[in-house]
């Protein structure tokens, strides 16, 4: 838990930090202040992806809310940086060196974390199968076949 704290704290104040320091060199106007609070709030559908993807465990809908609930908070502080840097050559650099972290971030965070969940659920349920597995399986019927025989000769035998 300590780890999981001090990564999301520490890409917090770091990204904060670069992204202003990218903003300073290119003259955007923003405060760190503003920076944190873009950053901050701009976790939450990481949060989002992260709760739903810990519950139903499937890569492809961590992709789709992957590219949903994490491109939108994305574009919402690319919306915020756009409206206060001029010119276009900054504003593709800020904006994009910021939207390639946010989202890189959410894909390290499900991958990085994924053999953790995975030993947690071995530990409460036992081993983790995938969903398919789960559901009762046809006998073969050479097994059937076998069982059957046996049972008629018990039958015969009583």
């Amino acid at each position: 838990m300590g780890t999981a704290i001090g990564t999301c704290f520490g890409y917090w104040l770091g990204v904060s930090s670069f992204i202003y320091f990218l903003a300073y060199l290119v003259n955007a106007q923003i405060t760190m202040l503003q920076t944190l609070s873009l950053l901050g709030y701009g976790l939450f559908g990481h949060c989002v992806v992260l709760l739903i993807t810990y519950n139903i465990h499937f890569h492809f809908l961590f992709y789709v809310l992957w590219l949903l609930c994490g491109g939108l908070s994305t574009l919402r502080m690319v919306g915020a940086l756009l409206s206060r840097t001029v010119g276009q050559t900054p504003r593709l650099l800020l904006c994009g060196t910021l939207s390639v972290l946010h989202m890189l971030f959410l894909f390290y965070l499900h991958f990085a974390y994924h053999k953790i969940l995975e030993g947690l659920l071995d530990s409460l349920d036992g081993p983790n199968m995938a969903p398919i597995q789960r559901v009762a399986r046809d006998v073969p019927e050479l097994t059937l076949n076998t069982t059957m025989k046996n049972l008629e000769i018990l039958m015969k035998t009583h």
